[in-house]
């Protein structure tokens, strides 16, 4: 009998927990509040938000704001919530190179590299790596650019139809990129090689947003927020429109950044350093996500939760979500038990062949190791206004978007009070 009650009071007093919960979320995440900042963020003086305009300057002042508002700390020294970084574009190059002795064509290379001057060889400290012909190109590339050190990469000619393609890598990157020789070759191993570049430089500059609330038991570590604030800004029209205002992609995610950060900031109880981050040029190659993952030990980043496009219901219908890599970490686990007694439930991913994990902005860090996860209900074989103008609030579910910003809420609290500590990613096994 004694073991009945204890049971019993065990039972009522966890739900007791989540109805005191549910309800401190209901009186802090409102949807009233959810689509104040949602019409702000995708409304048409936005401009679309594209990076390099206008329009995202004044998307990231209206989010300082909103941080400010909520009491955040900013995360860099100088005060600022700004997190400024530089992406470099290549002006001028003259560039040449020789493989055992033979002048290699300046149209069979590519040099992608924040060095002004190159002289490089095979005493350089450059791992020299080959794709040969028969293998899977894309899938060989991919997994040697997330490789953060310099190398040259020895292409077979069999992919002389793709090389053109490698522009884009060249085009702009980060300053702080490690250095890539791209070259296409029928010498896929060559003994000698030598590579004499000079270049110049337009530097970009670029900011995430970025606020924190420090923990109060467990400082160093730390528990990130997130979502990308750029859009597409103004393009092509279709149908008359030519404004992409990224209602759902992403002012959704970044809507919930600041709905977290204003929760978590009310409560004031949590364990671990929580981190908020409004990640920019994410629809142009993740460089905000990438920079923001290389100013952190992932040793000590204990959870990221990234949230994109969450305005419209997903395969399931109304309070469900799914998320990237659920077979990747016991995150998604902790999360949907942490929702017990809710009426909300979080999926694995159904679009797996997509490769979501890897193209949003948890990526850089989950191949560093850490649970970071991206949380998201766009049906990705059928969402009629994805990077579309038609990306507009009214087509969004505001109510159904307001309790999945609450689900995570309430399904991160044991990893904001450092109850649970997700698995980590076991980056042997990504691609």
């Amino acid at each position: 009998m004694r073991l009945f009650k204890s049971v019993l009071l065990l039972f009522f007093s966890a739900g007791t927990i989540v109805v005191q919960a549910q309800s401190a979320l209901d009186k802090i995440i409102t949807e009233k509040e959810v689509s104040r900042i949602e019409n702000i963020l995708a409304a048409d003086d936005m401009q679309g938000r594209r990076v390099f305009t206008p329009g995202i300057e004044k998307a990231a002042g209206f989010i300082i704001d909103e941080f400010k508002r909520a009491g955040l700390q900013t995360l860099e020294a100088n005060g600022s919530y700004r997190q400024n970084f530089m992406m470099l574009k290549p002006e001028h190059v003259t560039a040449g190179l020789q493989i055992d002795g033979n002048e290699i064509p300046a149209t069979h290379f590519l040099i992608r590299s924040p060095e002004k001057s190159l002289n490089i060889n095979e005493n350089s400290g450059y791992t020299a790596v080959a794709i040969p012909a028969g293998t899977d190109f894309f899938s060989h590339l991919l997994r040697l650019l997330q490789a953060n050190h310099n190398q040259i990469i020895f292409i077979d000619t069999a992919y002389a139809k793709y090389f053109p393609r490698l522009t884009y890598f060249s085009r702009q990157f980060l300053q702080n990129a490690a250095s890539t020789v791209f070259v296409l070759t029928d010498q896929t191993h060559p003994e000698h090689f030598n590579l004499k570049a000079q270049q110049t430089f337009t530097e970009i500059p670029l900011s995430n947003i970025v606020g924190i609330l420090p923990g109060k038991k467990l400082p160093n570590e730390y528990v990130i927020f997130s979502g990308h604030y750029d859009h597409l800004g103004i393009g092509k029209p279709v149908n008359g429109d030519s404004l992409y205002n990224g209602a759902n992609d992403d002012a959704a995610g970044t809507t919930a950044v600041i709905m977290l950060a204003k929760y978590y900031a009310r409560l004031n109880n949590h364990v671990r350093t929580l981190v908020f981050a409004a990640f920019t040029a994410e629809e142009i190659g993740e460089y905000g996500s990438a920079y923001f993952s290389e100013q952190f030990n992932p040793d000590a980043v204990k959870a990221m939760f990234n949230i994109e496009m969450i305005g419209t219901e997903s395969k399931w219908g109304t309070n469900s979500a799914y998320i990237t890599g659920f077979d990747k970490t016991d995150m998604g686990q902790i999360m949907q038990h942490n929702l017990k007694g809710t009426p909300f439930t979080f999926y694995p991913d159904p679009y797996t062949e997509q490769n979501l994990f890897y193209r949003s902005d948890n990526a850089t860090l989950a191949k560093k190791g850490v649970p970071a996860h991206t949380i998201s209900t766009s049906k990705m074989d059928n969402e009629p206004n994805y990077h579309k103008p038609s990306d507009e609030v009214k087509t969004l579910n505001l109510s159904n978007m307001t309790a999945i910003i609450r689900a995570i809420a309430l399904s991160a609290q044991s990893i904001v009070n450092g109850e649970d500590t997700p698995t980590r990613v076991d980056t042997t096994q990504l691609r």
